[in-house]
């Protein structure tokens, strides 16, 4: 910042949006820079990483104990925001899943580590600018002396080694002459302090001495000999800084001699602005009067179709009304009767046969028409009924006219919906590509209340759509935007959420793995059976009336109160595999004895002993499993589905577990549909934790939670 105060001032109140966090939307407080180049404050880091942490596993550390299963402790939000803080904060069984998490500035997925925040170098430059911002923005304020008794003077400098302000005379008494302390750097008056030297912060005792120019950071000389960028190019810090500098420096004279032409860009596109207002209020205008002309045309057909209805309605109650006239004449002392009756008095043999002749005619035709009572008209309009499903059809795809850009096509077997919605799209047109899209979803209310459509814009074919509601149906659409045109929306694509937020775990290769028998992947979320020798000697027990045993493994993370939800997908080459929920004390005697887990007699899909079926249907047992295998999936008996035709179903793409903790309740989903396939109770008095069992050749795949993939920077 050179030249006079003035001009230093105004560039200064100039840079505002520059120095603003992109998380919480105010200026920079203690800046980190993250791997993306990006800057965010030290405190929104935190709470950023706090918030992904607790939404992607609520229970996922509700408790813990050293015992085999184990459990998981919940800890409080200040201890999580300590540990994350912490070196060493990595993936493991005891600390959140991942350290990754989308930047604020540019939502490209940044991962920090194993060192977590403390890996993060703090951008002095921002702050020491942000805070001449600040000077700059107060004015008038002053810096007052930290040492000064009440009322405190106004200071007049800053020790840099202090890291404190001071007056003239606090700065004399405490650096004295002929003391270290009198050698210290002094500056303006400021409350923004830095160190002299900066020291690297995953060897805290050296100081950076070079630039790394592939991972585009400061390095010390430890980092290069053994760390992760021992074989990266790295320059020294002196090069480093002359190219970056001569680079910026060139970048802005470049910038500066162009100003003639940026403001004759700006009054361009201030112009633009103006005509594009014109011509939307134009479209507006012309949009209103093509649907005027709707209403128009449906308050015409409404009125002739009212005017229809209305005549037969009066038609029919016309022929109601004189059958009510008819037959209110034979009620006694009214019409007919009455005047039968008082021919009846006629006591002139004569006149009487006169008029009876044709009265008797008269009441056997009133007789006749009780004994077959018909209505005059019929009360139904079913013919009446305006079918507009065609038209509500054509309504619903209005659009604008073919704007030469293709309808987008959402690809219905690659979205799916987990802990996220993960929607993918293609573009018909091979050589009519789109320049963006907008993606926009609305949930789907029971009442079938139209709510807003969310909308969202993306430069790809795919977007995760985060935060949406537990047993929801939402509808996604998306549309293409090529210039200032746009197509029409796709068709909609429903998708229905998980009944509850989706519960993490890995497989645990402590607790019950077979490791000669079961193979369990890096990442613990794949496990195998291999039906190998072993397995063959292991058949003999059929011999003596056994069967052959199953491999049982487990969760890692125990459930003790709550709804969950989780999901997997057993091979298709599978022979026999049994998944769903079990608790501790269960699991241990499965583990402690499983010769008798397997007997003939005990039946694992209901709980108890097989010779004792129908006197056992409604109890409830500590565990509830489903046989899966050869491609279906047997659903245990119960007293409205003891057929076997009526309890095996082609087995889902992906199975889905739910699991009320409060209400004893499990439940089994097709994933493709997030229909339940079976439903029972479950006795939850114990810790519950996703159980799992194969026999033969097999394969489990645990469900990967939805999260946003960018391309990397």
């Amino acid at each position: 910042m050179e030249g006079d105060g003035s001009d230093s001032l105004v560039t200064i109140k100039n840079i505002e949006r520059e120095l603003i966090c992109p998380a919480c939307k105010e200026l920079f407080t203690h800046p980190l820079i993250l791997p993306c180049q990006h800057s965010i404050c030290h405190k929104c880091i935190k709470e950023l990483l706090l918030t992904l942490d607790e939404s992607f596993n609520d229970v996922g550390s509700d408790n813990s104990n050293q015992s085999s299963p184990r459990l998981r402790i919940l800890s409080p939000s200040m201890d999580k925001i300590d540990r994350i803080n912490r070196p060493g904060w990595k993936r493991n069984s005891l600390t959140p899943k991942t350290t990754t998490f989308p930047c604020p500035g540019c939502e490209h997925d940044v991962d920090l580590g194993e060192r977590g925040i403390n890996g993060l170098f703090r951008n002095f430059t921002l702050e020491t600018i942000v805070e001449r911002y600040r000077q700059a923005a107060r004015a008038a304020t002053a810096i007052m002396c930290d040492l000064c008794k009440p009322p405190a003077q106004e200071s007049t400098k800053s020790c840099v080694d202090c890291s404190a302000s001071y007056c003239n005379e606090c700065f004399k008494i405490y650096h004295p002459w002929g003391t270290l302390k009198a050698q210290h750097e002094y500056v303006g008056p400021t409350t923004n302090f830095r160190p002299k030297i900066l020291m690297c912060p995953e060897h805290e005792a050296e100081r950076i001495n070079m630039y790394c120019e592939l991972c585009r950071r400061p390095v010390c000389h430890l980092c290069k000999l053994g760390g992760i960028h021992s074989n990266h190019r790295v320059t020294t810090m002196s090069t480093a800084y002359k190219t970056l500098k001569e680079k910026l420096s060139k970048d802005i004279d470049y910038l500066i001699g162009k100003e003639s032409q940026v403001k004759s860009q700006i009054s361009e596109l201030n112009l633009l602005m103006k005509e594009t207002e014109c011509n939307g209020e134009r479209a507006k205008e012309e949009a209103i009067t093509h649907f005027e002309k709707l209403f128009e045309i449906l308050e015409e057909r409404k009125s002739s179709v009212l005017k229809v209805i209305d005549s037969s309605k009066k038609l029919r109650l016309d022929k109601f009304q004189t059958q009510v006239e008819e037959y209110q004449g034979l009620l006694e002392n009214n019409g007919l009767v009455g005047y039968a009756q008082e021919v009846l008095k006629e006591t002139d043999q004569s006149c009487f046969v006169q008029t009876a002749k044709q009265l008797h005619h008269r009441i056997q035709k009133a007789t006749e028409s009780l004994k077959s009572f018909r209505p005059a008209a019929q009360t139904s309009f079913e013919d009446y009924v305006v079918n507009t499903s065609k038209q509500t059809e054509l309504l619903g795809e209005l659009s604008f006219f073919s704007s030469g850009i293709d309808v987008p096509e959402i690809n219905e077997e690659e979205s799916k919906v987990y802990n996220n919605a993960l929607i993918n799209w293609h573009h018909p047109g091979k050589n009519d590509k789109a320049d963006s899209y907008v993606l926009e979803y609305r949930k789907i209310n029971r009442d079938e209340e139209m709510l807003s459509w969310n909308e969202t814009e993306v430069c790809g074919t795919s977007k995760v759509v985060c935060d949406l509601e537990s047993n929801s149906s939402y509808a996604f659409r998306v549309r293409a935007y090529k210039g200032s045109i746009c197509s029409p929306c796709s068709r909609e694509l429903i998708l229905h959420t998980p009944p509850a937020p989706v519960f993490s775990f890995l497989f645990d290769e402590k607790c019950g793995y077979n490791n000669e028998h079961l193979l369990l992947n890096l990442k613990r979320d794949r496990v195998e059976s291999r039906a190998g020798f072993n397995l063959l000697l292991t058949a003999e027990r059929v011999q003596v009336g056994y069967y052959t045993s199953l491999d049982y493994i487990v969760g890692d993370v125990g459930i003790t109160k709550g709804k969950h939800f989780w999901a997997f997908r057993v091979e298709p080459y599978s022979y026999l595999v049994k998944a769903g929920v079990a608790s501790s004390d269960k699991l241990q005697e499965w583990l402690r004895s499983p010769r008798d887990a397997v007997s003939p007699r005990y039946e694992q899909d209901s709980g108890h002993d097989s010779g004792s079926e129908d006197a056992s249907f409604d109890s409830s047992q500590p565990f509830t499993l489903v046989t899966i295998g050869m491609k279906k999936i047997f659903i245990p008996k119960s007293p409205t589905s003891n057929e076997a035709e009526n309890r095996v179903f082609p087995m889902p793409t992906s199975i889905g577990v739910f699991l009320d903790y409060e209400k004893g309740k499990v439940g089994f989903y097709d994933m493709d549909h997030m229909k339940c396939l079976y439903e029972r109770q479950v006795d939850c008095s114990n810790t519950m934790y996703p159980a799992f069992a194969l026999m033969g050749s097999g394969g489990i795949q645990l469900e990967e939670p939805i999260t946003a993939k960018y391309l990397e920077y």
